[in-house]
């Protein structure tokens, strides 16, 4: 098993035209940009391979229950090839990876965020916090993963972009 320090890293690219976000591990001794379909790193951290693990899986758990969310109101969010949108702004993306990243430094912490983290890949915590059914860090945490998946884009959704011009 490889135990070499690992770059996690948030960077834009472009692929036969298409522009897309990606987040990702490398190994320390490669130059992310080395990548010809890669154009500028916002976010390049250099750890362990699996805290580096943990924390993409995190980062793209979140990714996805936004994407998803944003999906289910009906939202254009456009699919690339390869990598994240473009149409999620590049600073939700780095609040999402910072965020991740920072809370990791804290094993219960870390646990906890995670935990609620999978709840809302399935519903909102929102009812959670307002009924206080959270207490302590637990909610203060819901909060903040809550305010992870808060996004949502100044474009239409698709029921808007459908209706019949005389309405």
């Amino acid at each position: 098993m490889e135990t070499s320090p690992q770059y996690i890293f948030l960077a834009s690219g472009v692929k036969n035209g298409e522009g897309f976000w990606i987040v990702g591990v490398k190994n320390c001794d490669v130059n992310i940009l080395e990548d010809r379909n890669l154009l500028d790193c916002y976010r390049k951290e250099l750890i362990g391979i699996e805290s580096a693990k943990d924390i993409l899986y995190a980062i793209n758990l979140n990714i996805n229950n936004l994407l998803n969310e944003l999906r289910d109101k009906n939202y254009l969010i456009e699919k690339p090839s390869i990598g994240i949108s473009f149409d999620i702004p590049l600073d939700i993306l780095e609040s999402i990876f910072d965020f991740w990243l920072d809370i990791y430094k804290n094993k219960e912490d870390w646990e906890t965020c995670l935990g609620l983290l999978k709840i809302r890949k399935k519903l909102s915590l929102t009812n959670l916090i307002e009924s206080d059914s959270l207490k302590g860090n637990s909610k203060k945490w819901a909060i903040k993963v809550e305010t992870l998946h808060t996004y949502e884009p100044n474009s239409p959704s698709l029921d808007k972009l459908n209706d019949p011009m005389w309405t």
